[in-house]
């Protein structure tokens, strides 16, 4: 049976879709594979990795008839990426084999049965569905990403904490030493939801959602999300655990403000960073009326010193940063100026950006 026959880049644009979340390493063999599932010339894909699953379908052509099987994913996609993106590619399938062919190229790849595939099982009890528009989510996961914790043992910090209320929809991550926060309206109201998706899941959504005015629409249960967007289905489970209270965190009214050029800013903190270790990346930064030093040494004894002029007339405040927790902010705002919001030297600092006020970047000092 010839199972579909197209173009090769629609094929791979399908495949690559969906395999992100397949891991290269499984105790499942199964799991390396993508599930296919044919209805005459429409072809429904699937992935999992039993935390996450992806699904979309597209018209791929082959025999009339129904069809399943599972073939290894990453194979299939290093094979189609090799061929001319023109190329005509046929899968057909004898026994428990599939055969790939294109031009004078030919890949017999071993398949697995479709009923061994593990499915998630999907929640009954989600929420009313909401949506916003692919570029707002993707801008707002790109504002907060970076905040997330990496293998945390607080398990509830390795991912972003989802809040849908009333006409908002609020994204935060923090991995207790900085936090940050973002937020964009809703067309309709909503009663309270709250979720923590699993980082993986949110690096996943940042790869697939376009910069586009397309809807996703989003559900979530009581453990599990639901995502549908440009075709796309997109189940992921849940992290279960209580979000530190992050409205705590968030600094009020400091009493001292500067509003300065973020590239400036940005180019002064990259040229620092290169005399921190590797282990310890403080700065120090010192702010007085008119002038912004920053400045950092390492065991070697060398040192960097950088200058800004700023318009301020504040407190004159020492205050040392983790140069990365900096660097990060300020690569990924995007926006002209930023605002940062100062106490004293022990106190954490606030950055936020004029042009925008649902964003907010709360950053922990470091004594140097």
């Amino acid at each position: 049976m010839i199972v579909l026959k197209a173009p090769q880049q629609k094929l791979l644009d399908a495949l690559q879709s969906v395999a992100g979340i397949v891991e290269r390493r499984h105790t499942l063999p199964i799991l390396a594979n993508v599930l296919l599932r044919k209805t005459d010339s429409r072809i429904e894909l699937t992935t999992s990795d039993l935390e996450i699953q992806v699904r979309t379908s597209a018209e791929l052509g082959g025999d009339d008839g129904t069809y399943t099987t599972t073939v290894g994913a990453r194979k299939l996609i290093d094979i189609l990426r090799t061929l001319p993106p023109e190329q005509m590619v046929t899968l057909s399938a004898a026994q428990n084999k599939l055969t790939l062919t294109g031009g004078k190229s030919r890949f017999t790849l071993q398949s697995l049965p479709a009923d061994d595939f593990p499915l998630v099982n999907e929640a009954t009890d989600f929420g009313p569905a909401f949506s916003v528009p692919q570029k707002v989510l993707r801008y707002l996961i790109n504002q907060v990403h970076f905040a997330m914790a990496v293998h945390d043992i607080r398990y509830y910090l390795n991912g972003i904490l989802f809040v849908a209320e009333g006409r908002s929809l609020t994204l935060v991550a923090t991995d207790g030493h900085r936090l940050g926060l973002a937020q964009a309206t809703l067309e309709a109201d909503i009663p309270k939801q709250e979720v923590i998706l699993p980082r993986k899941t949110v690096l996943e959504l940042q790869r697939l959602l376009r910069d586009e005015d397309t809807p996703i629409e989003m559900r979530f249960a009581g453990n599990q999300a639901r995502f549908e967007f440009s075709g796309m289905e997109f189940v992921t489970k849940l992290v279960e655990g209580k979000f530190p209270d992050y409205n705590r965190v968030i600094p009020k009214n400091h009493k001292n403000a500067v509003v300065l050029g973020r590239q400036p800013l940005l180019a002064s903190l990259q040229r620092a960073a290169i005399l921190t270790s590797e282990k310890f990346k403080g700065v120090r930064v010192n702010i007085e009326p008119g002038v912004l030093r920053i400045a950092s040494s390492n065991a070697e004894q060398e040192e960097a010193k950088e200058e800004l002029e700023v318009d301020y007339g504040g407190d004159t405040i020492e205050i040392g940063f983790n140069v990365t927790y900096l660097m990060d902010v300020l690569a990924n705002v995007g926006h002209e100026m930023v605002k940062v919001e100062l106490q004293d030297g022990n106190s954490s600092a606030l950055i936020t950006v004029p042009e925008q006020p649902g964003f907010k970047y709360v950053v922990m000092p470091m004594r140097i």
